[in-house]
């Protein structure tokens, strides 16, 4: 009896609201998307980004700066950013593009996508070039991205863009979801799925090294280019006894990243033990950028689920969580 009341009370009334929009304390719009079961996100149209997505017990999932004021025409610091048309410095423009500065519309004709079939929340949004783009990026674009919650909670992005220039001119990018995970100690984390993975070193001029141990953990900062990566890559939070399961699609490398203390104490928008509490693990397209010719239009997915695991003095099983995503 108590099985079939639980059933019932996920069951969607008329009531039930998958998608509400909102105004935050500066007159910034966001949406908040709402799954039965109780895992929420919220998404900024400012950037287009994902500033919060919680579990069913309303536990947060995702970091965001203590320092973050969400004032533009700054970045927002933390959550999932999407870099285009430039991941960091891997190119002429500033740092990570210009897409996260931008502000987006909700789309009024979204293509079809398996995810409205399995899910009730989501939203889709839209960004074209301006003429402001046009000056330091000339070409015409549309960005399509959808985001949603999945019946299990799992936070879903897929983008969409097309070259839309006149002039026949192809275009080139790179791209990343600069993912923002939530952790309990930094030093108690560990990164599986990236063993004998080939990556750029940041740190050490995007010098080419491969990775040695049988997973990655922290010790001092770390800012890796990961190049063709398995699809699924598993984080590891000890302490909270919690795994995150980043899958991918149409994007072959994964960017790692902590800026520990010196770092963090440098940076104005970053509070001097916030890096404790995060960990950036990013599905990117960084190594061989994306050329799209006039018409063409390219397709990247990032599907991330939050599960409970055991690992407690190594008795989780990656290979388990690498093959299944549980």
């Amino acid at each position: 009896m108590e099985t079939s009341l639980r059933a019932k009370s996920r069951e969607p009334s008329k009531d039930t609201v998958f998608v509400e929009h909102r105004m935050d304390s500066n007159g910034l719009e966001k949406v908040i998307l709402k799954e039965l079961r109780g895992f929420s996100a919220e998404v900024y149209l400012y950037g287009g980004q994902v500033t919060s997505w919680k579990n069913e017990l309303g536990e947060e999932l995702l970091f965001v700066s203590s320092k973050e004021t969400f004032k533009p025409p700054k970045a927002i610091r933390g959550g999932i950013p999407v870099c285009f048309p430039q991941f960091s410095n891997y190119g002429p423009l500033e740092q990570h593009g210009f897409a996260r500065k931008r502000l987006w519309t909700v789309d009024p004709n979204p293509p079809p996508l398996a995810a409205v079939n399995t899910c009730k929340a989501f939203i889709d949004l839209i960004l074209k070039n301006s003429e402001e783009d046009a000056k330091i990026w000339p070409h015409r674009f549309e960005f399509r991205l959808r985001i949603a919650l999945g019946p299990q909670g799992e936070l879903m992005l897929t983008s969409r863009i097309r070259n839309i220039n006149t002039d026949g001119k192809p275009f080139s990018f790179t791209f990343a979801y600069l993912t923002h995970f939530q952790v309990t100690d930094i030093s108690e984390v560990r990164v599986e799925g990236l063993e004998t993975i080939d990556y750029l070193d940041n740190l050490q001029n995007k010098q080419r090294f491969t990775e040695q141990g049988d997973a990655l953990t922290f010790e001092s900062e770390v800012d890796r280019v990961y190049l063709r990566t398995p699809t699924k890559i598993a984080v590891i939070d000890h302490e909270r006894k919690r795994t995150y399961v980043v899958k991918k699609e149409g994007l072959p490398d994964a960017v790692v990243w902590n800026p520990w203390d010196k770092k963090a104490k440098a940076m104005p928008d970053l509070g001097d033990r916030d890096y404790v509490r995060m960990l950036c693990v990013q599905a990117a397209c960084v190594e061989k950028p994306i050329t799209l010719k006039p018409g063409e239009e390219w397709k990247g997915r990032q599907q991330i689920t939050s599960v409970r695991s055991s690992y407690c003095s190594g008795q989780l099983d990656p290979h388990r969580i690498l093959l299944h995503g549980y």
